[in-house]
């Protein structure tokens, strides 16, 4: 590592490039079309968690968009790690780092459709990281989450499968100013074309029924590696894990409902459409015995972490 670095770099053109110098072209298709697949990891005690898993779900999302990464996946691991080498040390202590890839099918300078688009374009490939901003997390550790049912539907896949993590967010950005309408914090949680519950802006949505942790079915929402961390642990803690078709009844009535997602893992919802889940209280016991085990699994306490005061 060079020792004189003073700023973040970013692995942009096949090369690392400090942070203030990394931009791409206004007439990248990125920006005209809205193309671009993305996936966001983080870190613990400042190294890569779960870092093959979600190299492989980006691949995977690539090669079904059909823009090809100009690394292989293993290349792509150690690219990741030294990025995440240089600029954890820039970090205070206690710091983390989410570290994100995108990719979108490059540029078209004539700024019209990909039918326009040349033969042999050059993906912008990108991989860059930022201080994962703890305090913008902390209220959902002491108060929950409010989950609000907006009139904006799930994408459907069968137009975009949403196993796919990618940037063609407009429908998340209407759903989420017509939750704050509701709540200025609060997460709108989107319905399917048929009235199943599908997933959050930035996090998947799991139900505790009855002590069973239930999730919608896998058709119509991205298979989050924090989800697969939580069944893991299910797994391992003799909790039962299901996967099904839910309804807003099954929220209203959940005895605990949580959201798992890269930046904070997990969290308790409190709320529901104003309603409260199970007494309202933030944590029930499964969410805390999963919690506790995804704690230990990574040797500090991710709630205290969350809340600024991890040891």
């Amino acid at each position: 590592m060079n020792e004189m670095q003073e700023e973040p770099v970013v692995y942009i053109g096949g090369r690392y490039t400090p942070a203030s110098q990394a931009h791409i072209n206004i007439f990248d298709f990125g920006i005209v079309l809205g193309t671009t697949v993305t996936d966001l990891m983080r870190t613990f005690h400042k190294r890569p968690y779960r870092l093959e898993d979600h190299v492989r779900r980006f691949h995977e999302s690539c090669k079904y968009a059909r823009i090809p990464v100009p690394l292989d996946p293993r290349e792509n691991v150690e690219i990741t790690a030294e990025l995440v080498h240089r600029n954890a040390e820039l970090l205070p202590e206690g710091g983390e780092l989410c570290v994100v890839w995108f990719i979108t099918p490059g540029e078209n300078l004539v700024y019209a459709g990909s039918a326009a688009a040349p033969a042999n374009l050059e993906p912008t490939f990108c991989i860059h990281s930022f201080p994962i901003p703890f305090r913008l997390f902390a209220h959902l550790f002491t108060g929950g989450a409010h989950l609000v049912i907006p009139s904006t539907r799930h994408v459907p896949p069968e137009c975009v499968d949403p196993k796919i993590k990618n940037r063609s967010r407009l429908h998340w950005w209407l759903a989420e100013q017509e939750a704050h309408l509701v709540d200025p914090k609060a997460m709108p949680l989107l319905l399917d074309l048929s009235g199943n519950l599908t997933e959050t802006s930035g996090a998947n949505m799991l139900i505790v029924k009855d002590g069973v942790v239930l999730s919608p079915a896998p058709r119509n929402i991205l298979l989050g590696v924090s989800r697969k961390v939580v069944m893991e642990l299910c797994t391992a803690l003799g909790i039962p894990f299901a996967e099904r078709d839910l309804q807003l009844h099954d929220a209203l009535t959940a005895d605990e409902i949580f959201l798992t997602t890269t930046p904070y893992c997990m969290a308790p919802v409190t709320k529901v459409n104003g309603l409260p889940v199970g007494n309202g209280a933030p944590g029930g016991p499964v969410f805390e015995r999963i919690l506790k085990a995804w704690s230990e699994q990574v040797g500090l306490d991710i709630r205290a972490q969350m809340m600024g005061t991890v040891r």
